[in-house]
C-alpha cells in the first residue's frame, strides 16, 4: 500500500508538471474538444531499441497525461520497423498513413528513419524524431520538404560543443579522438568537440576511425593500440555499445592497462552494457537528456522515470527516456499555437521555438536547425558499473562542422 501510495503520488507530480508544460506553451486558447492521431514507426528488437523503447513508453505516459486536462486528444497508432529494415520501415509509414495518423513520429537515427521521413512529408505530415541527433533531420538532408522534419533529440554540433565544454572545465587539454564511422550522428559528435575544443584551446593528439556495425575484432584492436600507443588526458568518441563496438574498444584499453578517461555522447549512455565489460566500467563519462537512475537534478524526471521504471530498464535505462514527452510536450505547443494539424503549419511554428518549455528542458529550432539545441545536459560518470549525475552543462556555441 506505501509503495502503491507513492508511485500514485509521483505520477500525480508528473501529472501537474504536464499540464503546466501544457499551458504554458499555449499561444491562444482552443475551444471543443478534438482529436489528433500520432502514428509512430519505432525499432523494437534491433540496435535502436534501447533509445527508441523507452521514449515511447514515457511518451504513453505523457499522452495519458495531457488527455485528462486538454481539450486536444491525442491517439498513439504504433508500428515496429523490426531493425529499421528499409522495406519494413516504408510499409510501417504507409500504414499509419492508411490509418490517418495526422503526424509521424520515427527512430532515432536519421539514416534508417529515412524510409518512414520520406514517406511521411510526401505526404504533407510534420514528421518528428524523438531523439535523432544531427541536422540532416530536415532541409539539409531532405530538402525542400524537409522543412517538416524535426527531432527532439540533441543536435550533434551542440551536443559535441557541451562535450568539449565539460572536458575543459574538468582541467583536460589534451585529447585523442576515436571516430566511428558507421552513423552521420556519431560522426559530426567527434567533429563538434573537435571544432568547439580547438576554439577552447585543447590539443588533438590523434584521430583514428573505426566501424561499429559492420566492422570487426580486428580493426577494433587495431585501433586500440595505435589509441593506447598516445598520451592524452582524455579519449573521446561517440558510439553505442548497441553498435558493437564500444564494449571492445573498451575492454582493450582497460586491459593494456590504460586508465584514460573515455568521453562518450548521449550514444554511450545505459548500463544495459556494463555487464560485457572487463574490468567494471570506470573512469568513464558521457553527457545526455537526463539521468535514468533516480538521480535527476530534476525531481520532475525523477517522477516519471519511476513511472516508467520496468521500461526504462527493459530498454537498458538510457536518458533518451525524456526525450518522448519532450516531443509531446513540443507536439502540443505547435498545435495549440497554430489551431491545426497541417504539416507546413505545424512545421512553420516548430522553426519560431524559442527556449520552449519541456520536461526535458528549454528547446529551441531555426529554420536551420530542426534538431534541439541549448538544452542542459546531464554529465554522468561511471565508477565500477555504477552511473552518478556528476554535473550539468550546456553549450555556449554551436559550432560548424
Amino acid at each position: 500500500m506505501i509503495r502503491a501510495t507513492k508511485a500514485l503520488l509521483a505520477l500525480v507530480a508528473v501529472t501537474a508538471v504536464a499540464a503546466a508544460v501544457v499551458a504554458a506553451g499555449s499561444a491562444t486558447p482552443q475551444q471543443g474538444t478534438r482529436t489528433v492521431t500520432i502514428g509512430w514507426a519505432y525499432d523494437g528488437v534491433g540496435a535502436m531499441s534501447p533509445f527508441d523503447g523507452p521514449a515511447l513508453a514515457t511518451a504513453k505516459t505523457r499522452i495519458a497525461q495531457v488527455n485528462k486536462g486538454s481539450n486536444i486528444k491525442l491517439r498513439l497508432l504504433t508500428c515496429n520497423t523490426q531493425n529499421n529494415k528499409a522495406a519494413i520501415a516504408k510499409a510501417c509509414a504507409t500504414k499509419l498513413l492508411g490509418q490517418r495518423a495526422d503526424i509521424i513520429m520515427t527512430t532515432c537515427d536519421v539514416d534508417l528513419a529515412a524510409p518512414v521521413v520520406q514517406e511521411a512529408i510526401n505526404r504533407g505530415k510534420l514528421t518528428v524524431a524523438a531523439c535523432i541527433g544531427t541536422d540532416q533531420m530536415g532541409p539539409k538532408r531532405f530538402g525542400a520538404k524537409g522543412r517538416l522534419a524535426f527531432s527532439f533529440g540533441n543536435v550533434a554540433q551542440d551536443e559535441g560543443s557541451a562535450m568539449a565544454e565539460f572536458a575543459w572545465k574538468r582541467g583536460w587539454r589534451s585529447a585523442s579522438l576515436a571516430t566511428d564511422t558507421v552513423i552521420v550522428y556519431f560522426r559530426n559528435v567527434v567533429q563538434a568537440f573537435e571544432a568547439r575544443w580547438k576554439q577552447l584551446g585543447g590539443r588533438i593528439v590523434t584521430k583514428e576511425t573505426y566501424q561499429s556495425l559492420g566492422g570487426n575484432q580486428a580493426s577494433w584492436q587495431n585501433v586500440v593500440t595505435r589509441l593506447n600507443s598516445k598520451r592524452a588526458d582524455v579519449i573521446v568518441t561517440s558510439t553505442a555499445a548497441a553498435f558493437g563496438a564500444q564494449v571492445p574498444i573498451l575492454n582493450g584499453l582497460r586491459t593494456l592497462g590504460n586508465r584514460t578517461p573515455v568521453l562518450n555522447s548521449w550514444a554511450g549512455d545505459g548500463n544495459y552494457w556494463y555487464g560485457g565489460a572487463s574490468p567494471a566500467v570506470s573512469n568513464y563519462y558521457y553527457v545526455t537528456f537526463a539521468s535514468a537512475f533516480g538521480d535527476d537534478p530534476d525531481k520532475r524526471v525523477n517522477a516519471l522515470a519511476k513511472a516508467n521504471r520496468a521500461a526504462i530498464a527493459k530498454a537498458g535505462s538510457t536518458g533518451g527516456f525524456i526525450t518522448g514527452p519532450a516531443a509531446i510536450d513540443g507536439i502540443m505547443v505547435a498545435l495549440k499555437r497554430t489551431g491545426s494539424t497541417d504539416g507546413a503549419k505545424l512545421a512553420a511554428a516548430m522553426e519560431k521555438f524559442k527556449n520552449v518549455n519541456t520536461l526535458s528542458g528549454k528547446v529551441s529550432f531555426s529554420p536551420q536547425l530542426h534538431t534541439v539545441f541549448g538544452r542542459k545536459y546531464r554529465v554522468i560518470r561511471v565508477e565500477n558499473n555504477t552511473p552518478r549525475v556528476l554535473t550539468t552543462v550546456v553549450a555556449k556555441r554551436v559550432p560548424k562542422i
